[in-house]
Protein backbone atom coordinates (compact mmCIF):
# COMPACT_ATOMS: atom_id res chain seq x y z
CA UNK A 1 0.00 0.00 0.00
CA UNK A 2 1.20 3.81 -0.71
CA UNK A 3 1.84 5.50 2.78
CA UNK A 4 0.77 8.98 1.14
CA UNK A 5 4.73 9.86 1.97
CA UNK A 6 5.62 11.46 -1.11
CA UNK A 7 2.23 13.19 -1.67
CA UNK A 8 0.94 16.64 -0.46
CA UNK A 9 -0.95 16.72 3.10
CA UNK A 10 -4.26 17.31 1.77
CA UNK A 11 -5.21 14.50 -0.41
CA UNK A 12 -3.48 12.27 2.01
CA UNK A 13 -6.63 11.67 4.26
CA UNK A 14 -8.83 10.91 1.78
CA UNK A 15 -6.58 8.70 -0.62
CA UNK A 16 -5.58 6.26 2.78
CA UNK A 17 -9.47 6.12 3.54
CA UNK A 18 -9.91 4.96 -0.11
CA UNK A 19 -7.17 2.72 0.22
CA UNK A 20 -8.78 1.57 3.73
CA UNK A 21 -11.76 0.63 1.92
CA UNK A 22 -10.53 -1.12 -1.00
CA UNK A 23 -8.04 -2.78 1.73
CA UNK A 24 -11.32 -4.20 3.43
CA UNK A 25 -13.22 -5.69 0.19
CA UNK A 26 -9.70 -7.65 -0.33
CA UNK A 27 -10.10 -8.63 3.22
CA UNK A 28 -13.49 -9.59 2.73
CA UNK A 29 -13.26 -11.25 -0.60
CA UNK A 30 -10.30 -13.32 0.94
CA UNK A 31 -12.60 -14.12 4.20
CA UNK A 32 -15.63 -15.22 1.72
CA UNK A 33 -13.22 -17.60 0.10
CA UNK A 34 -11.47 -19.07 2.73
CA UNK A 35 -15.41 -19.97 4.15
CA UNK A 36 -16.18 -21.49 0.98
CA UNK A 37 -13.18 -23.90 0.52
CA UNK A 38 -14.05 -24.84 4.42
CA UNK A 39 -17.89 -25.76 2.58
CA UNK A 40 -16.22 -27.11 -0.08
CA UNK A 41 -14.09 -29.69 2.08
CA UNK A 42 -13.70 -33.27 1.81
CA UNK A 43 -17.04 -35.13 3.02
CA UNK A 44 -16.03 -37.00 6.01
CA UNK A 45 -18.01 -39.98 7.49
CA UNK A 46 -20.24 -39.39 10.70
CA UNK A 47 -19.33 -43.07 11.74
CA UNK A 48 -17.76 -43.55 15.18
CA UNK A 49 -14.32 -44.07 14.93
CA UNK A 50 -14.14 -47.14 15.70
CA UNK A 51 -16.28 -48.14 13.20
CA UNK A 52 -13.97 -45.66 10.93
CA UNK A 53 -10.87 -47.65 12.27
CA UNK A 54 -12.10 -51.16 10.68
CA UNK A 55 -12.63 -51.05 6.97
CA UNK A 56 -15.00 -54.16 6.89
CA UNK A 57 -16.95 -52.67 9.97
CA UNK A 58 -16.87 -49.15 8.03
CA UNK A 59 -18.00 -50.41 4.76
CA UNK A 60 -20.72 -52.45 6.00
CA UNK A 61 -21.45 -49.84 7.71
CA UNK A 62 -21.76 -47.81 4.84
CA UNK A 63 -24.19 -49.90 3.29
CA UNK A 64 -26.19 -50.44 6.02
CA UNK A 65 -26.94 -46.68 5.83
CA UNK A 66 -27.33 -46.73 2.37
CA UNK A 67 -29.95 -49.37 2.82
CA UNK A 68 -31.36 -47.35 5.66
CA UNK A 69 -31.79 -44.31 3.27
CA UNK A 70 -33.07 -46.55 0.14
CA UNK A 71 -35.88 -47.38 2.71
CA UNK A 72 -37.40 -44.25 3.53
CA UNK A 73 -36.98 -42.77 -0.11
CA UNK A 74 -38.84 -45.63 -1.26
CA UNK A 75 -41.64 -44.74 1.07
CA UNK A 76 -40.96 -41.48 0.64
CA UNK A 77 -41.68 -42.44 -3.34
CA UNK A 78 -44.45 -44.49 -2.16
CA UNK A 79 -46.18 -41.61 -0.14
CA UNK A 80 -46.38 -39.13 -3.62
CA UNK A 81 -49.25 -41.56 -4.14
CA UNK A 82 -50.54 -42.10 -0.55
CA UNK A 83 -51.19 -40.81 2.05
CA UNK A 84 -48.37 -39.49 4.00
CA UNK A 85 -45.45 -36.76 3.75
CA UNK A 86 -43.74 -37.72 0.51
CA UNK A 87 -41.37 -35.33 -0.03
CA UNK A 88 -40.44 -35.01 3.88
CA UNK A 89 -39.63 -38.89 3.39
CA UNK A 90 -37.34 -38.31 -0.12
CA UNK A 91 -35.27 -35.62 1.36
CA UNK A 92 -34.91 -37.14 5.10
CA UNK A 93 -33.54 -40.05 3.32
CA UNK A 94 -31.21 -38.32 1.47
CA UNK A 95 -30.07 -36.34 4.65
CA UNK A 96 -29.19 -40.19 5.53
CA UNK A 97 -27.12 -40.94 2.91
CA UNK A 98 -25.31 -37.56 3.11
CA UNK A 99 -23.83 -38.23 6.79
CA UNK A 100 -21.99 -41.10 4.86
CA UNK A 101 -21.46 -40.77 0.89
CA UNK A 102 -20.27 -36.97 -0.49
CA UNK A 103 -22.39 -37.10 -3.63
CA UNK A 104 -25.93 -37.46 -1.49
CA UNK A 105 -24.32 -34.33 0.50
CA UNK A 106 -23.50 -32.19 -2.29
CA UNK A 107 -27.05 -33.19 -3.65
CA UNK A 108 -28.57 -32.19 -0.52
CA UNK A 109 -27.33 -28.96 -0.61
CA UNK A 110 -28.19 -28.23 -4.30
CA UNK A 111 -31.65 -29.31 -3.17
CA UNK A 112 -31.64 -26.90 -0.43
CA UNK A 113 -30.20 -24.17 -2.18
CA UNK A 114 -33.16 -24.70 -4.98
CA UNK A 115 -35.78 -24.68 -1.84
CA UNK A 116 -34.67 -21.54 -0.74
CA UNK A 117 -34.36 -20.06 -4.16
CA UNK A 118 -38.13 -20.87 -4.68
CA UNK A 119 -39.58 -19.62 -1.51
CA UNK A 120 -38.07 -16.67 -2.25
CA UNK A 121 -39.34 -16.25 -5.67
CA UNK A 122 -42.72 -17.09 -4.07
CA UNK A 123 -42.61 -14.28 -1.56
CA UNK A 124 -42.04 -11.98 -4.82
CA UNK A 125 -45.44 -9.47 -5.20
CA UNK A 126 -45.43 -10.17 -8.62
CA UNK A 127 -45.12 -14.16 -8.51
CA UNK A 128 -47.91 -14.35 -5.64
CA UNK A 129 -49.98 -12.02 -7.72
CA UNK A 130 -50.18 -13.86 -10.84
CA UNK A 131 -50.63 -17.59 -8.89
CA UNK A 132 -53.84 -15.69 -7.31
CA UNK A 133 -54.72 -14.86 -10.71
CA UNK A 134 -53.97 -17.81 -12.03
CA UNK A 135 -55.81 -19.78 -9.01
CA UNK A 136 -58.98 -17.83 -9.49
CA UNK A 137 -59.60 -17.87 -13.14
CA UNK A 138 -58.82 -22.12 -12.91
CA UNK A 139 -61.81 -21.78 -10.24
CA UNK A 140 -63.69 -19.89 -12.87
CA UNK A 141 -63.09 -22.19 -15.29
CA UNK A 142 -64.19 -25.34 -12.79
CA UNK A 143 -67.27 -23.62 -11.20
CA UNK A 144 -68.47 -22.95 -15.14
CA UNK A 145 -67.86 -26.52 -15.74
CA UNK A 146 -69.53 -27.83 -12.98
CA UNK A 147 -72.19 -25.56 -13.54
CA UNK A 148 -72.91 -26.69 -17.17
CA UNK A 149 -73.02 -30.10 -16.36
CA UNK A 150 -75.54 -29.52 -12.94
CA UNK A 151 -77.41 -27.61 -15.73
CA UNK A 152 -77.37 -30.54 -18.32
CA UNK A 153 -77.55 -33.46 -16.49
CA UNK A 154 -78.54 -32.88 -12.76
CA UNK A 155 -76.66 -34.73 -10.04
CA UNK A 156 -76.90 -37.58 -11.88
CA UNK A 157 -73.46 -39.25 -11.48
CA UNK A 158 -70.91 -39.62 -14.53
CA UNK A 159 -70.77 -43.88 -14.65
CA UNK A 160 -74.88 -43.56 -14.72
CA UNK A 161 -75.94 -41.49 -17.11
CA UNK A 162 -77.82 -43.03 -20.14
CA UNK A 163 -76.60 -42.41 -23.80
CA UNK A 164 -78.52 -39.02 -24.39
Amino acid sequence: MNTGSDRGTQGSAAESAAESEVGSEVESAAGDATQQTTEEAPHVSKAPAFIKSRRTLHLSWQVGVFVVGLAVIGAGIAMLVLPGPGWVAIFAGLAIWATEFAWAHMVLRWTKRKVTEAAQKALDPKVRRRNIILTGVGLVIAGALVGFYLWKYGLTLPWHLKDQ
